[in-house]
């Protein structure tokens, strides 16, 4: 195995959440933050996710009951908007990496620095702050084309992939709502 500069990982890093944040703006997320930090750490990707629940098309309207002047016998719906937010850890590995693809690097301490790191984008964007949230985690893998025509991988099973200079990325397993503390 050759011996990357540092610089090398970070790219690699980058790489691997930029197939990310494509597969969840894919997914219907806006992406409100990439490498967010503070004191605490950095939180790789922050993204929300808008639902809207309740009633039928034409009926009702956004955040409140029907609007004046409804006909007798007709019912109103009540439409909502429920928002919650994705505070994603992205973990980008090479295939035969040593922790799991990057789930053993997942440790209650790094859990500990994301959900401060958190608490600082919540108190930073208060009208955020009473959006249910959760902490994700994306593992991505990633190998060098040239080697992908004599070896299978898991490439064919990825949620997601993209070929980014001479390397093909795969979005390996998304863990929604992986760990709380």
């Amino acid at each position: 195995m050759a011996n990357h500069p540092p610089s090398h990982y970070l790219d690699i890093g980058q790489l691997g959440e930029d197939l990310v944040t494509q597969w969840l703006q894919s997914t219907g997320w806006l992406i409100l933050h990439r490498r967010f930090s503070c004191r605490w750490g950095e939180i790789d990707i922050i993204a929300q996710y808008q639902e809207v629940q309740g009633g039928e098309e034409g009926q009702g309207r956004q955040g409140g009951e029907g609007g004046q002047g409804e006909q007798e016998g007709q019912h109103s719906a009540l439409i909502t908007q429920y928002s919650t937010l994705a505070f994603v850890e992205v973990k980008t590995r090479s295939s035969g990496n040593w922790d799991a693809g990057g789930r053993d690097a997942i440790t209650p301490q790094k859990q500990a620095k994301l959900w401060r790191t958190a608490e600082m984008f919540l108190a930073q964007y208060p009208d955020k702050a009473d959006y249910p949230c959760r902490f994700d985690v994306a593992i991505v893998g990633y190998q060098q084309i040239s080697k992908l025509q004599t070896q299978i991988t898991s490439a064919q099973d990825a949620l997601f992939s993209a070929s980014i200079g001479d390397n093909k990325f795969f979005l390996e397993e998304y863990i929604p709502a992986a760990f709380d503390l």
